[in-house]
């Protein structure tokens, strides 16, 4: 990390806020939240926002976390990559399929993930490589998913995006 790994007595914050964070992460800082924290209002937003994508929003998690693990790789976000990928397999995605993410470009073809999967995956590629999604591919994402899902799909891959670039930026 380009930083120092932030601590209480380094900084102290709302005691509610690191119990929050906790909550979250099942109990353990993670390197994100080691940076993050050294900004209260940054690292209270960013438990907020990052909560409601991850737990409360209705898109399969399933599909959801495909997307995040297709904008990792494209990004180079090894760590985001590596948070996210047991969070695919436990909603249901194929651990053997893992490596073939490695190329992006080819996997959003591979017969081996479902077609939901493909769809999502080659919409994080346009939103992450391309920024304006083609029509032809907003048309099928339509035909697919409902508003909601589609609104919270989006939101996801813009989300972890952002993420992303935090976390190459810093280093971590």
């Amino acid at each position: 990390m380009r930083i120092p790994p932030w601590s209480e007595a380094d900084a102290p914050r709302d005691p509610n806020l690191t119990k929050a964070i906790l909550e979250r992460r099942g109990g353990k800082y993670i390197a994100l939240d080691r940076a993050l924290l050294w900004s209260e209002p940054l690292a209270r937003g960013w438990n907020t926002y990052l909560k409601a994508v991850r737990s409360e929003m209705g898109v399969s998690p399933r599909l959801r976390e495909i997307a995040i693990c297709t904008v990792a790789r494209l990004t180079g976000a090894g760590f985001e990559f590596d948070q996210h990928w047991p969070d695919y397999v436990k909603a249901g995605g194929n651990e053997r399929l893992r490596s073939r993410l490695d190329k992006p470009e080819e996997a959003i073809r591979d017969p081996e993930f479902s077609a939901d999967e493909r769809l999502a995956m080659r919409y994080a590629l346009a939103m992450t490589r391309d920024i304006h999604v083609p029509e032809a591919l907003f048309e099928e994402m339509r035909e697919r998913f409902d508003n909601t899902q589609l609104v919270e799909l989006t939101a996801s891959i813009a989300t972890y995006n952002m993420v992303a670039r935090f976390l190459i930026a810093l280093g971590i």
